[in-house]
């Protein structure tokens, strides 16, 4: 650990790297042309963008207002309020709901994990109505649950009509919120998430196929739903998993199925090759204190951070303590008493809040005063 003097804050390097040779040269060009509508490319773990266009712009949402459903459904299992063992009874308005279907029956019962699976896998319409009407009585009631899920999420310029994604002139997203709604789903139900990596689902005999053509061609995407209206374009949300990295790719309004797919392909390609997701954890180090029972601080970070960067540049990076201030006792642990940044070439790429790790008293009134004489 080498000590820096300065007033005015005290700066730690901890973690350093100098080359002998040519500065290391980065070379990150820019996003490729995407010609959907809107799209964004958003690291899982860190939550960085990566890169974007018209992300916060409104749209209509179509099939990918079943991501919303399902994420409604998962959060009822978990309550314990419904189960996946329960008996859905199929009203005639769930029956004759137009568009993609998973062919259920009028008057039947299917138990609520099939009509979840027809849902996710086979984007059944019909499958998003029963199981609104099972939860809520109507499916009205039910855009009530999904509206106020939205808003716990942050999904604050979303709003939502039915449970299907058939049209409507005022339920629309944007591909911003989406991210926000793959991001929770991936991370509070860990259980579930698998289904959207289904290839292909059979009900009442019939087997219809995952309409998310990646999941053929990249072993990497696991997840999640396609999407088509005329007024929304063809819509594509894909999670992929790379290197330990995983991105979260929405492209809305495409003009084509191969369309969709071809720009998702080319974006996830772009996060992969150019950037690189990085996690600090279980950073502890000592510095100086002073008017306090011991000459040391232990201080480190508070939780996981994870941070996205150009590719390769953290093994070149500084990891640098930076204290507020010359630290004096009492000090309580959790404190916040600086930051750790890492930087590149002097300039800081990530900057993380430092605490306390352990509580530091205040040495009595005869050992300070020695102190501040020098003794």
């Amino acid at each position: 650990m080498q000590y820096q003097s300065f007033t005015k804050p005290l700066v730690i390097l901890i973690s350093s790297l100098t080359l002998n040779t040519q500065a290391a040269i980065f070379i990150t060009p820019k996003a490729p042309e995407i010609s959907a509508a809107a799209y964004s490319i958003v690291d899982y773990n860190s939550g960085k963008v990566i890169a974007s266009n018209k992300q916060f712009d409104k749209r209509a949402p179509a099939s990918l207002t079943k991501l919303m459903t399902a994420y409604v459904v998962f959060q009822l299992i978990n309550d314990g309020r419904i189960s996946l063992e329960d008996e859905v009874r199929i009203s005639k308005k769930a029956w004759k709901t137009g568009g993609s279907k998973s062919f259920v029956e009028v008057g039947k019962t299917i138990k609520l994990e099939t009509l979840l699976k027809g849902m996710i896998i086979q984007s059944g319409n019909d499958s998003a109505v029963a199981l609104a009407e099972h939860i809520a009585g109507t499916e009205g009631t039910f855009a009530t649950y999904m509206n106020e899920y939205a808003r716990q999420l942050g999904m604050n310029n979303s709003w939502f009509e039915n449970a299907s994604g058939l049209p409507n002139d005022n339920q629309y997203t944007t591909a911003a919120d989406i991210t926000l709604l793959v991001t929770a789903t991936i991370r509070d139900f860990p259980q579930f998430y698998p289904w959207y990596s289904q290839k292909e689902f059979t009900y009442h005999g019939i087997k219809q196929r995952n309409r998310n053509k990646l999941l053929w061609s990249d072993h990497t995407v696991d997840g999640l739903k396609t999407g088509f209206t005329k007024k929304a374009g063809y819509n594509l949300v894909v999670s992929a998993k790379r290197v330990g990295m995983r991105l979260i790719s929405v492209v809305l309004g495409s003009s084509s199925v191969n369309a969709r797919t071809s720009q998702t392909r080319k974006i996830l390609d772009y996060g992969f090759r150019f950037f690189e997701t990085q996690t600090i954890k279980d950073i502890k180090k000592e510095v100086p204190i002073t008017s306090a029972t011991k000459d040391t601080l232990k201080v480190g970070t508070s939780k996981v951070v994870s941070f996205t960067l150009a590719r390769g540049q953290f093994k070149l990076s500084d990891q640098v303590i930076q204290l507020d201030t010359a630290l004096s006792a009492p000090i309580n642990k959790g404190d916040i008493v600086g930051k750790l940044l890492i930087q590149f070439e002097g300039k800081t790429m990530v900057s993380i809040p430092l605490v306390a790790l352990e509580d530091a008293q205040q040495a009595d009134f005869f050992s300070r005063m020695l102190e501040a004489i020098g003794f």
